[in-house]
């Protein structure tokens, strides 16, 4: 499909799944434009490697180059509405749109691909086996969605024979894929506006499992009853963790595989990293790379962005991390007290979606209660419109702490200052990154 098209607009281009694919095509020498609500770094990297990008989506900010609909492919991202002006323009137009999930399985289905999917985990077991594959010279792409920070960008690539990509369960995007390896995390409820119950997301993957090739291979976390090479804490994994512990703030943990054991010394802390970085490591194994050389590459991997990434670490602690699932931030504050344990942590959290706030409100609620202090900010709509008696008032009711206040999120710097705990974690999938910079100068001049 690619080869009858030199022109390819993104509707969402600076969107973390979107961007990876137009600096992707960028390098094939397609012209490469789009449209995206928000300017961000993102956007500006795009730019800078030819990308012409509007922030208006009347259709009369379209370039002329992107308006034959013969040699002009229509990419969007699900969090694009039909509404939008410009997809309406094309869509009337007769122009070929495609989603973004359909593009990647139109990259990836002649290559040897590796598809890792789950509700939790995908971007950062995919930014470590990139950095193992790249570290040991491995003709390979990846597309992550986050931002590596060994490699500062969300594509890395050596190579084309083999196909890295994040299996997005949203709207069953990856069922477009047809991976020869394939790797599930996790499966927690989520997403219930796009599936009817647990049942449904749990059959989803599923389909997604029978998808892989003949000839492949499906690596599956010990605590989901599916067949395939199992990975984690329990003995009877194939691959498993043994002597799990934290010393000076660095990880080490066994790997035991194939009758072997390897010692592994990794700086994302966290049992569900360690996770992470042991399926990354089968996987390495499983391509034939010599498993001393990828506990080096473990070794050297320096994490993804927001992804427990450390602000500042005096005279507070902050930490800046994507959770957005009661199941992440229960991951998350596991981690911090087994890094600071008797320290006072204090929560940030901007609730993501209306949708995931309704369905996981008492949950949220217990998950964030065990912080010493709570503050919430206003949900974080993305691609929703309000939901009746929905809102950030209506968790921190059911929040069990006396230490919990709502706080708009430009006045987070003065409810911090005033805080006694010693460590500050900024969680959520929206913009409340945006304002830890601030919150981090503010805090350098206690």
């Amino acid at each position: 499909m690619l080869e009858n098209y030199k022109n390819i607009y993104f509707l969402g281009i600076g969107g973390i799944g979107m961007s990876s694919l137009a600096l992707y095509l960028i390098n094939q020498n397609k012209a490469v434009g789009g449209y995206d609500k928000v300017k961000s770094k993102i956007t500006d990297t795009l730019i800078k490697g030819g990308a012409i990008i509007n922030f208006d989506d009347k259709f009369k900010t379209i370039p002329k180059s992107f308006l034959n609909k013969d040699n002009t492919l229509i990419v969007y991202t699900p969090a694009i509405p039909h509404s939008n002006n410009q997809f309406t323009f094309f869509k009337e137009r007769g122009f070929v749109i495609i989603k973004r999930s359909e593009l990647l399985g139109e990259i990836s289905k002649d290559k040897f691909c590796i598809a890792i999917a789950g509700t939790h985990g995908k971007t950062t077991t995919s930014s470590i086996l990139s950095h193992i594959l790249f570290d040991n010279g491995l003709n390979f792409t990846s597309f992550i969605g986050g931002i590596s920070e060994n490699y500062n960008t969300n594509l890395i690539q050596n190579g084309s024979e083999i196909i890295l990509v994040e299996a997005d369960e949203f709207d069953r995007s990856f069922l477009t894929l047809n991976p020869n390896i394939a790797c599930i995390t996790s499966i927690d409820p989520d997403h219930l506006d796009i599936y009817e119950n647990e049942k449904d997301l749990k059959k989803s993957f599923n389909h997604f499992k029978n998808n892989i090739k003949k000839d492949g291979f499906l690596f599956v976390n010990d605590t989901i009853s599916m067949n395939g090479l199992t990975y984690g804490f329990k003995s009877k994994s194939d691959y498993f963790i043994s002597n799990y512990r934290i010393v000076n703030q660095i990880v080490l943990f066994d790997i035991n595989f194939k009758n072997s054991k390897i010692s592994i010394q990794f700086k994302m802390p966290g049992r569900h990293n360690a996770l992470n970085a042991l399926v990354a490591f089968a996987i390495g194994n499983n391509l034939g790379i010599d498993s001393e050389n990828i506990k080096k590459s473990l070794s050297t991997f320096e994490g993804v962005k927001r992804r427990f990434t450390y602000v500042l670490k005096s005279p507070k602690v902050i930490i800046d991390d994507y959770a957005h699932h009661p199941s992440e931030i229960d991951a998350v504050k596991k981690s911090v007290k087994e890094i600071y344990p008797g320290k006072k942590i204090t929560a940030v959290f901007q609730p993501h979606l209306y949708t995931r706030t309704r369905d996981f409100m008492d949950q949220f609620a217990e998950s964030l209660s065990d912080f010493d202090e709570i503050i919430l900010t206003d949900i974080y709509p993305a691609r929703e419109q309000p939901i009746d008696n929905i809102d950030s008032k209506a968790l921190l009711k059911k929040i069990k702490n006396k230490h919990k206040l709502i706080s708009k999120k430009s006045n987070l710097s003065s409810c911090l200052i005033n805080s006694k705990s010693d460590v500050f974690v900024i969680m959520g999938a929206g913009d409340i990154s945006d304002e830890v910079q601030s919150i981090k100068q503010k805090i350098e001049l206690l």
